[in-house]
């Protein structure tokens, strides 16, 4: 981590890749990651709870916001993190995980980062047998989750679902991405 001078650099992500407990506990991983928050985004209704975005009520995505500095991480290195740890190729869907909530998406917050994601979507396209359908919109509200969804793979690592879902991700980002980890 960087002293707290380099704070006033930092810039931020917003990126949903089904659970956001799973990407959640990948990118914490990252040299230059300050930050990670699960949350929603996406949506039509303010405030929205787990439950309601789980019933497919509000329209939000789970997604988690990233802090994070670039002069140690860049955005598109995010992304190619990002893109690695889940299948941006399944319409609402991630893993077990079924639901608008759960689709890949990019909320950008400006312009350059709007053509970091066009690029990289255009640079992995190929390499997939579907068209990739993540979502790429600018970032209008984002929302945090409730308490309990913080942190949540460091508080529960031995929960099932993590040892399932997570344990696979983090091994993926630690064989594809080591240059890139904290």
């Amino acid at each position: 981590m960087s002293d707290a001078s380099h704070d006033d650099e930092l810039e931020t992500a917003t990126l949903g890749g089904g659970c956001f407990w799973c990407v959640e506990a990948v990118l914490k991983e990252l040299d230059g990651v300050r930050s990670v928050t699960s949350g929603y985004a996406g949506g039509h209704v303010e405030d929205p709870s787990y439950e309601a975005v789980c019933r497919g009520e509000t329209g939000h995505a789970e997604v988690v916001q990233v802090a994070f500095a670039p002069e140690t991480i860049a955005f598109r290195d995010l992304l190619e993190v990002f893109f690695t740890i889940h299948t941006p190729t399944t319409l609402n869907r991630e893993g077990p995980d079924v639901g608008s909530q759960y689709r890949s998406a990019v909320y950008y917050h400006n312009d350059e980062q709007r053509r970091v994601v066009e690029s990289v979507i255009g640079e992995l396209e190929p390499l997939y047998d579907d068209d990739i359908v993540t979502e790429v919109e600018p970032l209008e509200t984002f929302y945090p989750a409730e308490e309990y969804h913080q942190d949540y793979f460091d508080k529960n690592p031995s929960d099932t679902y993590c040892t399932v879902n997570v344990n696979p991700k983090l091994s993926k980002l630690r064989e594809k991405h080591a240059e890139l980890l904290a």
